[in-house]
């Protein structure tokens, strides 16, 4: 009997172990599957799954870890934030920045506040910033990073919309708070980028990308805006032990603070309530609710996990959920081939409207939800604004992808680009691409055409008007047929065909930019350009060595430049374009290059110069490089003001970098 029993528990045990393997495997496809998604929406932002899959993922691991006791190296659960990969100047912070646990479920929010002051406000959706000031000046902005180092942007912060450079207090202040960007600032940013392809998916990914740009300039353009959500450490400084308290300081330092309201138990459920209405007309980004203790002292005394502190929690929205049927999948064709997938359901009622479409972004997002027309589906709405699908509860299975293009009838095929498969139409004389590359060819950033857009570019190559880029300046041949077109007339004609002519005076990389080779932007024209003396026979014959060699170009662009140009008949095209411009001279990389391989930083006004976009593009004519931080790879501070206080003087004495006037540059 004891025998017997020794046998069963041993089978036990075997049964225990072989759980926890299958477990830790289960474990190890999670962590790669979340490490996947997190780096394409944060770092490559582009999504390969919905957040409420990603949640669902994420859960499952926390479970899993919770039930085994592992945590494997490299889990999401004990990573925070993203990975420095910029060229930005790195810092480690003076302690972690952590996540927050979070909750769904309002009940359990209301058990974690329980007999306690707290306090609730937005959880912002957009890019945590630590600034710190010394006697009442702003010295230094970092970001969040991956909660250990993050990226100095300090340049960058002094043009937020909000941010006071000045405040009254004199000892050292440290607070952090989140850069974001409205709602109406993002859709007027987008209504400009002409190239529907080339426009932000959402605010948070083009704060982003604008907090960290390395010339403050574009960051100036943008109208981010700071609201701080935390008091790290100010001098001196008491504050009746509340975190309220702190906030009002902050609010009296000139600091916008985030909307908040003070909770207790008895009124949490309507507060968050409250809140939950007032996100489809709060004009900032917000992904849920942050809950933080008013008492500090007893925050302090919870301590922390090694990713969450106990002293505070986030809240998201459980998200409402509608049951319908899938009646179609639209697929809509770009200029670069891309044929985007757009999920067409029955109409249902979803956080106060009406939504009957959801984008699938992708033939590996259609995959997962095993998704075929017919099919009873879940729909919700991420962050209560975007219409997603959460689930399929038939599938039916991914069928019907089209074998051919919905614009041109051409063939299309199922290409994988980063582990990602998307549908492509194949045939170079798409319409859809045609009509979006002379969108782009005629974007103010290339030819800068203006009067046609993309409605008038389709009815004229519906016409026949237009074949190549070349045709826009043959236009005037069809006088008659356009004036007697429905919305022209003889003064749109004329201001068209005015305009057309302008634009034959232009620079080669414009040209370049506006041929909407993949991956090529008007930055990287110019360097390629520069690079091979602004001769197009050069350019045709470059090699993807050559053009992998220049600074700021790469293998990637590189190759999308030269594959471009193997083509015959896109070489005769180019030709017979440029014999109808009249391209500006500009100096080649083979003339005067006095300040090859060396980094500028300009700052202040200029006197010599119109601005310093002027001054940046002289010296980048001369072969030298502009950036926007002072680094210990930086050759030259520009400045008139040489014997200022300036953040950007100050770092350049710590660093032995000399500080030129305009006159001492021009003397070089």
């Amino acid at each position: 009997m004891e025998k017997q029993r020794e046998i069963i528990t041993a089978e036990e045990q075997g049964a225990e172990e072989l759980g926890k393997t299958g477990s830790v495997e289960r474990m190890r496809e999670l962590t790669a599957l979340l490490d996947q998604a997190a780096r394409a929406y944060y770092q490559e932002a582009r999504e390969i799954m919905s957040n409420l899959e990603y949640d669902k993922l994420y859960d499952e691991l926390v479970a899993l870890e919770r039930a085994t006791g592992i945590t494997l190296a490299g889990s999401p659960t004990a990573k925070v934030g993203y990975e420095v990969l910029s060229e930005l100047p790195k810092e480690r912070h003076e302690s972690p920045m952590l996540s927050l646990d979070k909750t769904k479920e309002v009940w359990e929010l209301k058990e974690w506040v329980g007999e306690h002051k707290t306090l609730l406000s937005w959880k912002l959706d957009g890019l945590t910033i630590v600034l710190t000031y010394e006697n009442g000046t702003l010295v230094k902005a970092v970001t969040r990073g991956n909660g250990e180092v993050g990226e100095v942007i300090t340049s960058n912060a002094r043009v937020f919309k909000n941010v006071p450079l000045s405040i009254p207090f004199q000892g050292s202040l440290v607070l952090r708070g989140e850069a974001v960007i409205t709602y109406g600032d993002f859709r007027k940013i987008n209504e400009k980028i002409e190239d529907a392809d080339a426009r932000y998916k959402n605010p948070r990914n083009l704060c982003s990308g604008s907090v960290r740009q390395l010339s403050n300039e574009i960051t100036a353009q943008r109208n981010v805006r700071f609201y701080a959500f935390s008091l790290v450490r100010a001098q001196g400084e008491e504050f009746e032990n509340s975190r309220e308290r702190q906030f009002q300081w902050l609010k009296e330092q000139g600091f916008d603070v985030v909307e908040y309201r003070v909770v207790t138990q008895e009124n949490l459920e309507e507060t968050v309530e409250a809140f939950s209405q007032a996100i489809e007309t709060n004009p900032v980004p917000s992904d849920g609710l942050v809950a933080i203790y008013d008492d500090m002292e007893y925050g302090r005394s919870l301590g922390a996990t090694a990713k969450f502190p106990r002293d505070s929690m986030a809240f998201k929205w459980a998200d409402e959920l509608r049951e319908t049927r899938l009646v179609d999948i639209e697929w809509s064709p770009s200029r670069t081939g891309l044929i985007n997938p757009v999920a067409i359901f029955e109409p249902v009622e979803l956080e106060g409207t009406t939504v009957s479409r959801a984008s699938l972004h992708n033939i590996s997002i259609m995959r997962g939800l095993e998704l075929g027309i017919g099919d009873t589906v879940h729909v919700y709405k991420a962050n209560m604004i975007i219409p997603q699908i959460a689930e399929n509860l038939t599938r039916s299975g991914v069928k019907d992808i089209p074998e051919v293009c919905p614009t041109c009838g051409g063939k299309t095929e199922v290409r994988q680009v980063n582990d990602v498969e998307s549908l492509y139409c194949i045939n170079p004389e798409c319409q859809a691409k045609r009509i979006k590359s002379f969108t782009l060819f005629v974007s103010r950033d290339a030819l800068n055409i203006e009067g046609l857009s993309e409605a008038t570019l389709e009815k004229f190559i519906a016409r026949g008007f237009i074949h190549t880029f070349g045709d826009l300046f043959a236009l005037s041949q069809y006088r008659e047929e356009i004036v007697s077109m429905e919305g022209f007339g003889e003064k749109s004609y004329v201001n068209l065909i005015e305009s057309v002519e302008r634009a034959r005076s232009t620079s080669l990389p414009r040209v370049i930019y506006g041929l909407g080779i993949p991956n090529v932007g008007l930055s990287n024209a110019k360097l390629i350009c520069r690079q091979f003396d602004y001769e197009a026979e050069k350019l045709l014959t470059a090699s993807r060595e050559d053009l992998s060699a220049i600074d700021g170009v790469g293998p990637v662009i590189a190759d999308s430049f030269v594959q471009y140009f193997q083509d015959p008949g896109k070489q005769e095209a180019f030709y017979r374009l440029l014999e109808k411009l009249n391209l500006q001279v500009e100096q080649s990389s083979g003339q005067e290059q006095t300040l090859a391989g060396k980094v500028f930083v300009i700052t202040g006004s200029v006197n010599h110069f119109a601005n310093r976009n002027e001054l940046k593009a002289y010296i980048e004519e001369k072969g030298g490089k502009v950036t926007g931080s002072v680094t210990s790879k930086t050759d030259y501070l520009i400045n008139n003001d040489v014997t200022s206080g300036s953040g950007k003087n100050k770092k350049a004495r710590e660093l032995g970098v000399p500080i030129l006037s305009e006159e001492e540059f021009l003397a070089l």
